[in-house]
C-alpha cells in the first residue's frame, strides 16, 4: 500500500516540477555580436574597422565616395575651426578610426583635455596606424598626422602633450569616427 501511495504521489507531483522547470527559463540566450559595434559606411567600399591593407585610391575616387567636408580635411589638409568639432570635448570611453576607410588610430584612454580646440590624444593606437609628413605649409614648421592606411589627412603632432609619450595629436573632429565600448 505504501509503494501505492508513492507511486500514485509520484505521478502527481512529477508534472508539477516539470512544468514548473519548463517555466523558469523562458528567455532565449542571444550571442552577443562581435561586429555589433561596427560603423557602415555603403557608399564607401573602402571603409572597414578590421581591414589593415594599405590603400591606393585617388582623390578623384575619394572624391565620389566621402562627403565634401570631410573630403576637403582628408585630402586636401584642410582644418576645422577650433571648439567646433564633435569630439574635442568628449570623455566617452571607446575606439577612434579613420573618417575615410575605418582604420583604427585612437583608445579613448589617451585621450586628454588640451584646451586647444581640438581632440587631442597623447599616443596612437599602434606603430602603423598613423604616419608622419613635414608640413612647411602656412609658413610654420610641424608635423603632419596622415592614416596610416589610406593616407587621409588627420591633423598634426606636437611635442607638448603629457606623460607617459610627451606627445600631442591634434587631430580633427571631422577626420575621426567613434565607436563607444560596449556596457
Amino acid at each position: 500500500m505504501k509503494s501505492k501511495t508513492q507511486f500514485i504521489s509520484l505521478c502527481f507531483l512529477l508534472p508539477l516540477f516539470i512544468l514548473q522547470a519548463c517555466g523558469q527559463n523562458n528567455k532565449k540566450y542571444v550571442k552577443p555580436n562581435a561586429m555589433e559595434n561596427v560603423i557602415s559606411k555603403p557608399g564607401n567600399p573602402y571603409y572597414s574597422n578590421t581591414d589593415t591593407t594599405k590603400l591606393h585610391v585617388t582623390d578623384a575616387e575619394w572624391k565620389k565616395v566621402l562627403p565634401a567636408d570631410v573630403y576637403a580635411v582628408m585630402r586636401e589638409a584642410d582644418t576645422e575651426r577650433p571648439f567646433t568639432g564633435k569630439y574635442w570635448n568628449t570623455d566617452e570611453k571607446g575606439t577612434y578610426y579613420c573618417a575615410s576607410c575605418g582604420n583604427k588610430l585612437f583608445r579613448s584612454t589617451a585621450k586628454f583635455s588640451s584646451s586647444c580646440g581640438w581632440p587631442s590624444f597623447f599616443e596612437q593606437d599602434n606603430k602603423k596606424s598613423i604616419v608622419f609628413k613635414e608640413d612647411n605649409s602656412i609658413g610654420m614648421e610641424r608635423t603632419e598626422t596622415l592614416c596610416g592606411r589610406c593616407g587621409g589627412h588627420l591633423g598634426h603632432i606636437f611635442d607638448d602633450g603629457p606623460e607617459p609619450t610627451g606627445k600631442r595629436y591634434c587631430m580633427n573632429s571631422i577626420a575621426l569616427d567613434f565607436i563607444p565600448d560596449s556596457k
